[in-house]
């Protein structure tokens, strides 16, 4: 199953500019899930993240992850209708390498478990091939 921007806001409730995920490639139920950013210059952190030496801020990162955790528990069948998700926790994350415009960011992530209402995931970033991110994310969903 493939998703593209349109798609994908009809999932969450984010917008631009805060709105991190551009397309879904793939998504296996009960399994896990790949997302895609496509970093640009146009992106509005870069103005201040550093005007003279632009990097993605890992908490951006971070987050396109847990809306890319968001698409999947909707598809999966795990959200009622009308719930915006909720990030819980992070753990174990670790950057390995800057994100920079330009690059086109490769997010995928594998579902732990569900406890409580809680998705937990294990989530990577990828650039051509080499690990950027990882980190373990929990979300839920709540009531708007």
């Amino acid at each position: 199953m493939k998703l593209n921007t349109v798609e994908i806001m009809k999932l969450l409730p984010h917008r631009f500019p805060f709105l991190l995920v551009d397309r879904i490639e793939s998504f296996v139920p009960d399994e896990g899930i790949v997302g895609v950013k496509n970093v640009t210059i146009n992106e509005p952190f870069f103005q201040g993240h550093f005007p003279d030496h632009p990097i993605m801020p890992g908490v951006l990162i971070l987050e396109a992850m847990a809306q890319v955790g968001g698409v999947y528990a909707i598809l999966n069948k795990g959200v009622e209708e009308g719930k915006v998700p909720y990030f819980v926790g992070i753990d174990k994350a670790r950057f390995r390498k800057p994100v920079l415009p330009g690059d086109v960011l490769e997010i995928e992530l594998k579902l732990l478990k569900v406890r409580k209402g809680i998705f937990i995931f294990q989530g990577k970033a990828t650039v051509e091939g080499k690990l950027v991110a990882e980190a373990e994310l929990m979300a839920t969903f709540t009531d708007k």
